[in-house]
């Protein structure tokens, strides 16, 4: 039977009395070269009689040590000792794949993560975690986006380490929407566990073993006169915490302002507004539209008034419910838009744009993005047959990502942008 029995930093003093047992009955013990000094004292304390006859090995060479394990006589009782719970990130892997599994017994000790939780004094049961050993940070990224509440994200120090967390928050514009927390040598004399802000360095005396714990956290909005004009960083807004991530994304948002050709005055219909960011962005643009947001999804219309109140601006009316059926109940002044972005619909969205077209104020335009050719087949049609001017436009925009000592560009996912302008009246 070989016993892979995970440890702490005091290994083996630390260590339970069964597993110190263990070690007293070994004839063959492979250790981390970190541990072997202790390990010799500790096998010298305790068998101050006679020396240990055992075998002592380093196991910082797994597949030699496999090999060296699979030449041991039946025997001989083995000892492998490793760092927290061999079994997740750690050799268990390696040994259960070359080793018969009836020959190896398990002791996990606390895992990194473990240690990293409890010293922020967090919950874990719903945290999320993702490796960089080994891997760009793409996988990063796209976890970024989805908004997770709690994420550790093992560094690879030969990639960058912690500066490839940093800079993956930077390039998806979340810095401020994550308190970050660096964890170095946890379980040893040099542990050191810190928050660091995004203004603040790196320590320059980084210890190679580290991970980073991103939490989130209610955010003190950065007050409304202070924010940029337009170009919101996706971190600015408040999101579903059902579906975080789903969003417009700056790059597209920005495209989309510029689509809708707004007017100084005037009445501009958000459908399926999401979390609001367009319609609310549209708002600091021109203070004197008339904004109507309407969103289905159940909460959405207390999320749309809560980031209204972050950018400092006032929709005329924020409706939680089915377009189709809400555009047909609006008062007189809301009824007739000027401008309209559909960003819902879903199955619905060709009647809901043959609505909008029935109430469309003369000389009006409508701003459709779409993420499928077959969305553009569905309503351009619809456009057409009313006589309406139709653009058809894809936005492709790449982000930045840290790449070894370098920044590779990551695409985000294409956006088809459908636009008509309704037929020109006489004299306009």
């Amino acid at each position: 039977m070989i016993d892979v029995i995970g440890t702490d930093a005091g290994a083996p003093t630390s260590m339970p009395d069964a597993q110190q047992e263990l070690l007293r009955r070994a004839t063959w013990i492979a250790a981390p070269a970190r541990l072997l000094p202790s390990l010799r004292h500790w096998l010298l304390k305790e068998d101050e009689d006679q020396q240990w006859g055992g075998t002592l090995q380093r196991s910082d060479a797994p597949i030699a040590l496999c090999d060296a394990l699979k030449e041991l006589p039946s025997a001989h009782s083995a000892v492998v000792l490793a760092s927290g719970d061999p079994l997740w990130f750690g050799i268990g892997r390696i040994l259960s794949e070359r080793l018969p599994h009836h020959q190896l017994r398990f002791h996990p000790a606390p895992s990194s993560l473990q240690l990293a939780f409890s010293r922020l004094g967090h919950s874990w049961q719903d945290a999320e975690w993702l490796s960089l050993h080994g891997r760009d940070p793409t996988p990063l990224m796209r976890r970024l986006q989805q908004r997770p509440n709690a994420l550790a994200v093992l560094t690879d120090p030969s990639r960058g380490g912690i500066e490839e967390v940093r800079q993956s928050l930077r390039s998806s514009g979340l810095e401020s929407a994550y308190a970050l927390w660096l964890c170095e040598s946890l379980g040893h004399s040099s542990e050191r566990v810190q928050r660091l802000a995004p203004s603040q360095a790196t320590p320059s005396d980084l210890h190679p073993l580290h991970l980073v714990v991103l939490l989130a956290e209610a955010q003190t909005p950065q007050p409304a006169d202070q924010l940029p004009l337009f170009g919101l960083e996706d971190g600015v807004f408040l999101q579903h915490a059902d579906r975080p991530g789903l969003m417009t994304k700056r790059e597209v948002r920005i495209q989309l302002l510029a689509e809708l050709n707004l007017p100084v005055k005037g009445v501009l219909w958000d459908l399926g507004a999401g979390t609001g960011s367009v319609g609310l962005e549209a708002l600091r643009l021109r203070p004197q539209l008339q904004l109507l947001c309407i969103e289905q999804r159940s909460g959405g219309s207390s999320l749309i008034a809560a980031n209204a109140v972050r950018l400092g601006v006032q929709p005329e009316a924020v409706i939680e419910g089915d377009a189709i059926q809400e555009i047909n109940n609006l008062p007189e002044a809301l009824a007739t838009p000027d401008r309209v972005l559909i960003g819902g619909g879903g199955r619905k969205r060709q009647s809901l744009l043959e609505q909008v077209i029935r109430h469309m104020a003369p000389n009006g335009e409508v701003v459709i993005p779409l993420a499928t050719l077959e969305g553009l087949a569905e309503l351009r049609p619809v456009l057409e047959a009313s006589e309406y001017t139709v653009t058809v436009s894809q936005q492709q925009a790449w982000r930045g990502q840290p790449l070894a000592d370098g920044t590779r560009l990551a695409p985000m996912n294409p956006v088809l942008i459908l636009k008509g302008s309704a037929p020109r009246q006489d004299g306009a």
